[in-house]
Order: structure tokens, then sequence, then C-alpha cells
């Protein structure tokens, strides 16, 4: 599982498509919570993300997701 944060430029969402193809489950944190939605943006661009959440809803995604 991988999960995008705000930032800026776009190795992270290069990375996290690499994931995907390889059967990983993806998040990316939504255009409203990020200081900078650029890295996030990027991964959705991309075809690299599977859910679109707020910051404060991604732990809990996670948690739900390993168990």
């Amino acid at each position: 599982m991988a999960a995008i944060l705000t930032g800026m430029g776009d190795d992270g969402a290069r990375g996290m498509l690499e994931m995907k193809e390889a059967g990983a489950a993806t998040i990316a944190q939504d255009e409203a919570t990020p200081v900078v939605f650029g890295m996030p943006n990027e991964a959705i661009k991309r075809g690299a993300v599977d859910v679109i959440l707020p910051l404060e809803s991604i732990a809990r995604s996670i948690l739900a997701y390993a168990r």
C-alpha cells in the first residue's frame, strides 16, 4: 500500500505508478487539504491512485486495508 501526500514534483508520482502497476493499493491526499497539491495531483493525473481522501481520513483507510 502507498499513500502520497503534499509535495511538489513528480518523482513520488512515478514511484506510486510503479507500485500500483505491481498490485499495490494507492491513496492520494485530496486537493483541499495539502499545503502543495503538486505531487498528489501528478499521481492522480498519471492514473496511479485508487482512492483520493482528505488528510484526516488516510490513516483510517490504511488501517482498514491492513485488517
